[in-house]
């Protein structure tokens, strides 16, 4: 059982010195540093951390943000490392998983991560439910009419390629495709689509 300390700071021109000092006193023999920002989700010495931790091992941090930013990249972070038999310790914040009270305070961190985006979908929701009943819909514009498709085969049957076509009418020739693949063997069967 070994206490692997995990320092990070957001350029180059900070120091990690103060977090590794205090994780060096906590007890940690083998500590990752990192100048990265927190927001970043690929983080090489993060990874390196935890490809180097193993079962029964502990991750100790000095501050809960030096892992990560949102709290939902925390408690996916830490979850994870439970999930491997490892344990988590925040000096600053006082929070250990490898006792009851540790674990307790990561159920309510995970409570209030799931409560934020239990929030988040009601809101996304409503917000739809608001813009349906005036009359608006999600999405983007179709970028395909009706009135393209008529003048795309009509440039088609001229005798211009389907590159030249979809550039004429405004649209990618993969749009121009999945809107008339049969155009190339049959022009007319865009009359039945326009």
């Amino acid at each position: 059982m070994a206490l692997i300390g995990y320092a990070r700071v957001s350029t180059g021109d900070q120091t990690t010195d103060p977090q590794e000092d205090a994780l060096r006193v906590a007890g940690c023999k083998r500590i990752f540093v990192e100048t990265a920002s927190g927001a970043l989700r690929d983080r090489p010495e993060l990874a390196a951390t935890l490809d180097y931790i193993r079962d029964g091992d502990t991750l100790v941090v000095m501050k809960l943000d030096r892992l990560g930013r949102s709290l939902g990249h925390l408690i996916e972070t830490i979850t994870s490392l439970d999930d491997r038999g490892v344990g988590f310790r925040s000096l600053s914040e006082g929070i250990d998983t490898t006792t009851s009270a540790g674990r307790l305070m990561m159920h309510i961190l995970g409570a209030i991560a799931q409560f934020e985006r239990d929030l988040i979908v009601e809101r996304t929701q409503a917000g739809l439910a608001a813009a349906r009943t005036r009359g608006r819909t999600g999405g983007r514009p179709a970028a395909m009419t009706p009135e393209k498709l008529a003048a795309a085969r009509a440039l088609i049957e001229a005798g211009h390629t389907t590159k030249q076509a979809a550039a004429a009418v405004g649209v990618g020739r993969a749009t121009l495709y999945r809107h008339v693949e049969q155009v190339v063997r049959d022009p007319r069967s865009l009359e039945s689509r326009a």
